[in-house]
C-alpha cells in the first residue's frame, strides 16, 4: 500500500525507516550482479526478484523502498541494445516493482513510501567514477544527462526522488536543475569522506547548495562509512533547517584485488540513534546493510 501522507509531512512527526542496500539483497538471494547494469539488469530479466527485495526490507521494518533505478540510464541500457521506449518501460517499472511490495507487505496498514533513486553520472559509466566525480562534463552537460530519466521517473509517480550517492556539487547542482517542475519532491544524498564530498567541496557548501532548493525535502549523505556519517549529520543539521538523510555502508570496506568485503561492520543501532539525536529524521542503511540491520534501526527508532 502506499499513503496519502506526504513523506515530507511526515517527517515533521518524527525519523522515518529507510531500506538498506538492493544489491546485497539480491546477491544473497542468488542473483549475479556482475553486469555492468548492476542491480537494474534485473529489471529486464527477473522484476519479480527486485519486488521481493523490497519486501524483504518491508517485512524487517522499512517505511521506504528506495528503487533499483540507481543505475537504470537511458545510456546504459543502450549498451545493452534496449531501446528509449523499453527503457523508459523500465525506470517506470522499477517504480512499480517499490509499490507492489508496498502492498504485499504484511501487518497493520502503515503509509509506505517509494523514492525513485536517481545516481550520478558515474553510475552509468561503471568504472567507480561516481566515488570521485569531476567528470569533465559541464554542469548544463550534467543536467541534459539526468533531465529525460527524471521526466520518466517523475511520471511514474513515485513520493520521493532519491538522487543518491552525488560526489560533487557541479553535479548536485545540474541535478537541482533538472528536478525543476516535475512536481515530485526530493532528497539531496551525498557520498563523503572526511567531511568533504568525495570530489573534496566541503560538506557545509554542499548541503547549503542543496537546502536553497524549494524542491528538496532532506539533505544528506549515503553510500560512506557509519563514522563519516557521523561527522555529516551534525554538519547537515548546522547548515540546513531542512530534516537530514543517512544511510550510511556497513562499514566493511571492499578489497578490489581479492573481489572481496573486508573489515568488521561498525553500522549499529547506537550510532542510529546518535543520528537522530543529531537531526537525522530519513535513516537506514546502502551497501552491506540487510533487513536484520534494517529490523534493528526501525526497532531502535520506534522504542522497541
Amino acid at each position: 500500500m502506499s499513503t496519502t501522507e506526504s513523506l515530507a509531512a511526515a517527517l515533521a512527526d518524527g525519523p522515518v525507516v529507510l531500506d538498506g542496500g538492493m544489491s546485497n539483497q539480491l546477491a544473497s538471494a542468488g542473483h549475479d550482479l556482475s553486469d555492468a547494469l548492476w542491480s537494474a539488469r534485473l529489471l529486464a530479466d527477473e522484476p519479480e526478484a527486485v519486488t521481493a527485495a523490497h519486501l524483504a526490507y518491508f517485512e524487517a521494518g522499512a517505511d521506504v523502498a528506495i528503487t533499483a533505478s540507481y543505475q537504470a540510464t537511458f545510456e546504459g541500457f543502450a549498451r545493452r541494445g534496449i531501446g528509449r521506449e523499453r527503457a523508459a518501460e523500465l525506470l517506470a517499472l522499477s517504480v512499480e516493482c517499490a509499490r507492489t511490495a508496498a502492498g504485499r507487505a504484511p501487518g497493520a496498514p502503515r503509509p509506505r513510501w517509494v523514492a525513485a533513486s536517481v545516481g550520478p553520472y558515474g553510475a552509468m559509466l561503471a568504472d567507480g567514477s561516481e566515488y570521485r566525480g569531476r567528470y569533465g562534463l559541464s554542469v548544463a552537460e550534467l543536467e541534459r544527462f539526468h533531465r529525460p530519466r527524471l521526466e520518466v521517473l517523475a511520471s511514474a509517480a513515485p513520493d520521493v526522488l532519491a538522487l543518491e550517492t552525488i560526489p560533487d556539487t557541479d553535479e548536485a547542482e545540474a541535478l537541482l536543475r533538472a528536478v525543476r517542475g516535475l512536481g515530485v519532491p526530493a532528497w539531496v544524498s551525498y557520498s563523503a569522506a572526511g567531511g568533504r564530498t568525495r570530489a573534496g567541496q566541503p560538506l557545509e557548501d554542499a548541503f547549503a547548495l542543496a537546502a536553497r532548493a524549494d524542491e528538496v525535502i532532506a539533505v544528506g549523505v549515503n553510500c560512506c562509512t557509519p563514522e563519516d556519517a557521523d561527522h555529516a549529520v551534525s554538519v547537515a543539521a548546522r547548515v540546513t533547517d531542512k530534516p537530514v538523510v543517512v544511510y550510511p555502508n556497513s562499514g566493511e570496506r571492499w578489497d578490489a584485488r581479492a573481489r572481496a568485503w573486508a573489515g568488521e561492520p561498525t553500522f549499529s543501532a547506537s550510532r542510529v540513534t546518535g543520528w537522530r539525536d543529531a537531526g537525522a529524521r530519513l535513516i537506514g542503511g546502502c551497501c552491506r546493510v540487510g533487513p536484520e540491520a534494517i529490523a534493528s534501526v526501525a526497532g531502535t527508532l520506534r522504542g522497541a
